[in-house]
C-alpha cells in the first residue's frame, strides 16, 4: 500500500492520531449502523405485535357486526371476500386510492402465508406496514400502519449519532495527538541529539559531546535510549581510538624520520669529506670509511625493526614467526653467554631449570626478546648494576624474568614504556644508545607468541616478566 508523498512528511504522532482516528471513523461507523439498525428493527417488531394486537379487536368487531370501524391514526384496514381464488374487497372505504399492495397481500394469505408481512410505499401516502390474515372462511383482513414514527425516530436517532461520534472523534484525535506526542518526546529528543551529533566537528574530536538524556516513554524508548547511549559509547571509543592512533602515527613518523635523518646526515658528511684532500690521507680515509660503515649499520638494524614491527601488525595477513619445538632454558643460557662477552661490565645472574623447557617458539625471535630485554638493562643502567635472567615453569605456561638493580623506571612512564620510539628521558639523542624500539619490537614478539610482557620497576629494581603458553606445535 502506498501513501502521498504529503502524507510521508508528517511528524510520527500526526500519522499515529490520524490513523488512530480513522480507525476510530470506522469502529463508531459500524458502531451507528448496529444500533440504527437495531433500533429500526426493534421498532418494526413493536409495531407488528400492535398491528397483530389491532387486528384481534377488530375480529371480534367483525365477528360481532360483520363490519370493521374505522382503524384511525392514519391506519387502514380491508376485508378481502375469496372466490375462485381471487380476493375481492367486501369494502372499499377502508382502502386507500391504490389498493394493489393491499391486494398482494391477501393473495399472500390464500397462498398460504399466514400471517404475511410487507413493507410498501403507498403512492401519495408514504411507507406503510402491512398484515394480512384469515379472520373467517374466506374472508382475509389486511391492515397498514404508517412508518413515519419509525423513519423519524430512526433518522434522529443517526443524527444524534454522528454528532456524538464527530465531538468523540475530534477530542480523540485531539486528546490522542497530545498524548502521542508527550509519549514519542524521547524520540525527538535523541533525533536532536542526532542532530546535535551532526554539527559538531569530528575530525580531531577524541569525544562526542552528548548523550540522548531523559527518562520515561516506557520500557521500549527505555531500552532504545539505553541501545542509542550505547552505540554512542562505541562511536566514542572507536574515535578515541582513531584520535590515538592518529597520535600515535604522527609521533612515529616524526620519531621515525629523525631517527633516519641521524644516520643519513653522518653519511652525507662523511662522504663530502672525500671531496678534500685531507680526506685522501690513507689512515684518515679508512676512519671515514668506517664511520660510514657503523652508520649504515645502525640505519640498517633501525630499517629492520621497522620492518619487523610493520610484519608483526600484518601477522593476520602474513605471520613472521617460524614455530618449532624447542628447549627455552637452552637460548636463555646462550643468550646470557653472548650478554656477558658483550657486556662484562654488568655481571649477570642466571636462574634456569635443570631439565629442558620446551614449547613452540621461534628461536630467532624469542632470542632477539631476550637479547632486548638484556641490552635494555645494560643501556639504562651505570656500570657495574647486576642483571639477573631467570626462568620459571608454572601450571600452563613459563614465565622468563629479566631484572636489574638499576635507578629504576618513572611510574609515569611505565605505561608507555612498550610504545615505539618511546624514552624515558624524551631525548632523541643516542648518547646511551638504542633507538626506543627495542621494547616495542620485544612486545609485539611475544604478543605474537600468544603470551604477555609486564614491567615492574621502583628505585633499586626493575623486572620485565615476559609469560608464554606452554604448548608444542
Amino acid at each position: 500500500m502506498t501513501f502521498p508523498p504529503r502524507w510521508g512528511r508528517l511528524r510520527l504522532g500526526t500519522r499515529l492520531a490520524l490513523g488512530l482516528g480513522a480507525l476510530a471513523l470506522a469502529v463508531f461507523a459500524v458502531v451507528g449502523t448496529v444500533m440504527a439498525t437495531s433500533m429500526e428493527e426493534y421498532l418494526a417488531r413493536r409495531m407488528d405485535d400492535q398491528m397483530a394486537t389491532t387486528q384481534v379487536s377488530l375480529k371480534k368487531e367483525y365477528d360481532r357486526n360483520n363490519t370493521l370501524k374505522s382503524s384511525g391514526y392514519g391506519w387502514y384496514s380491508a376485508l378481502y371476500e375469496v372466490r375462485d381464488g381471487q380476493p375481492r374487497p367486501l369494502d372499499t372505504e377502508g382502502l386507500p386510492d391504490d389498493p394493489t399492495e393491499f391486494t398482494d397481500v391477501a393473495l399472500r394469505v390464500i397462498g398460504g402465508e399466514e400471517p404475511a408481512f410487507r413493507t410498501e410505499y403507498l403512492e401519495g401516502l408514504g411507507t406503510y406496514r402491512l398484515r394480512g390474515c384469515e379472520v373467517a372462511d374466506g374472508v382475509v383482513m389486511v391492515s397498514a400502519a404508517p412508518m413515519n414514527d419509525i423513519t423519524t425516530t430512526v433518522r434522529q436517532l443517526v443524527l444524534v449519532e454522528v454528532a456524538a461520534f464527530l465531538l468523540a472523534l475530534v477530542a480523540f484525535v485531539v486528546i490522542g495527538r497530545a498524548v502521542l506526542r508527550r509519549g514519542l518526546q524521547p524520540l525527538s529528543d535523541m533525533a536532536q541529539t542526532a542532530h546535535d551529533i551532526t554539527s559538531h566537528d569530528l575530525t580531531d574530536s577524541a569525544r562526542l559531546p552528548v548523550r540522548a538524556a531523559g527518562d520515561g516513554g516506557g520500557v521500549e524508548v527505555e531500552e532504545l535510549r539505553t541501545a542509542f547511549n550505547t552505540m554512542l559509547d562505541h562511536i566514542d571509543a572507536s574515535l578515541a581510538a582513531r584520535t590515538a592512533a592518529e597520535q600515535r602515527l604522527r609521533r612515529f613518523i616524526a620519531d621515525a624520520s629523525h631517527e633516519l635523518r641521524t644516520p643519513l646526515t653522518s653519511i652525507r658528511g662523511y662522504a663530502d669529506l672525500f671531496r678534500y684532500a685531507a680526506a685522501n690521507a690513507p689512515g684518515e680515509r679508512e676512519a671515514h670509511l668506517e664511520k660510514l660503515r657503523s652508520e649504515a649499520a645502525r640505519m640498517t638494524v633501525l630499517l629492520d625493526d621497522l620492518l619487523l614491527l610493520a610484519r608483526l601488525d600484518a601477522a593476520e595477513v602474513e605471520t613472521p614467526l617460524r614455530l618449532a619445538d624447542g628447549d627455552l632454558a637452552a637460548l636463555a643460557r646462550e643468550a646470557a653467554d653472548a650478554f656477558r662477552a658483550a657486556r662484562p661490565t654488568h655481571p649477570l645472574d642466571v636462574t634456569t631449570p635443570p631439565d629442558p623447557v620446551r614449547l613452540a617458539f621461534d628461536p630467532v625471535r624469542l632470542r632477539q626478546v631476550v637479547d632486548n630485554l638484556l641490552t635494555n638493562a645494560a643501556v639504562h643502567t651505570p656500570a657495574g648494576t647486576a642483571v639477573a635472567l631467570s626462568l620459571a615453569v608454572e601450571p600452563g605456561r613459563v614465565v622468563l624474568r629479566v631484572g636489574d638493580s638499576g635507578p629504576g623506571i618513572p611510574t609515569a612512564d611505565q605505561g608507555r614504556i612498550f610504545d615505539r620510539f618511546y624514552r624515558v628521558d624524551d631525548s632523541r639523542t643516542r648518547g646511551r644508545g638504542g633507538s626506543g624500539l627495542g621494547l616495542a619490537v620485544a612486545q609485539s614478539l611475544v604478543v605474537a607468541h600468544g603470551g604477555t610482557v609486564v614491567v615492574d620497576s621502583g628505585p633499586g629494581s626493575t623486572v620485565f616478566e615476559v609469560r608464554l603458553p606452554r604448548r608444542t606445535t
